[in-house]
C-alpha cells in the first residue's frame, strides 16, 4: 500500500467531510420537505422565486428542463402557492407569482432550514463570517453562477451513474 502524504490526507479528509455535510443537507431538506407535505425540489423552487419570474428563468436557475418547470408550476397552482401570469411587457412569456400562501411557506420553509443548518447550530457569527469567505475563495456562490457556467447537470448525472448499480 501506498503512504499518503500528510497534505493529500489532508484533502481526502476535507472531501470527505464535505460529503458528509452536503449528505446532512440533502437528509435535512428531504426532512423538510415531507413535514410539509411537499416534494423536495419546491423547497428549491420557492427559494429561488423571489418576486413574479418567468418560468424560463426558473429552470435555468433550477438548471432543469422547461417540462419540470411546467410540472414545479402545475404543483405549485394545485396546492395554491403560485399563480401563472403573463409578463405585461410579452404576453406569451408566463412568469410565476407566489400567493400570500406560496410566500408564507417559503417563508417558513427558509426559517426552518435555518434553525437546522450545522454551521448555525456549531459555529459562532465570526466563525460562519469566516468560512464563507474561505468557501469563496475556492468557488463563487452558486447564485452568481450563471446556468451556462454552472455543471449541475453534470454532477447530478456522475452521482446517479455512480449510485446505480452495475446491470448484469
Amino acid at each position: 500500500m501506498t503512504q499518503r502524504s500528510d497534505e493529500n490526507q489532508l484533502d481526502l479528509d476535507f472531501l470527505d467531510a464535505l460529503a458528509g455535510l452536503f449528505t446532512r443537507l440533502l437528509a435535512e431538506g428531504e426532512r423538510l420537505a415531507k413535514e410539509f407535505g411537499v416534494p423536495a425540489f419546491f423547497i428549491k423552487a420557492l427559494h429561488l422565486i423571489d418576486g413574479p419570474l418567468a418560468m424560463k428563468e426558473l429552470g435555468q436557475r433550477m438548471h432543469c428542463d422547461p417540462s419540470f418547470v411546467t410540472s414545479i408550476a402545475d404543483m405549485l397552482e394545485k396546492r395554491g402557492l403560485a399563480a401563472r401570469e403573463s409578463d405585461p411587457a410579452d404576453r406569451r412569456v408566463k412568469r410565476l407569482v407566489l400567493t400570500s400562501a406560496g410566500l408564507e411557506m417559503k417563508h417558513q420553509m427558509e426559517q426552518a432550514m435555518l434553525e437546522r443548518s450545522p454551521w448555525r447550530q456549531a459555529l459562532t457569527s465570526e466563525e460562519r463570517a469566516t468560512l464563507i469567505s474561505l468557501v469563496h475563495k475556492m468557488a463563487p456562490p452558486l447564485s452568481a453562477t450563471p446556468a451556462a457556467d454552472c455543471a449541475v447537470e453534470e454532477v447530478t448525472n456522475l452521482l446517479a451513474a455512480a449510485a446505480t448499480p452495475p446491470v448484469g
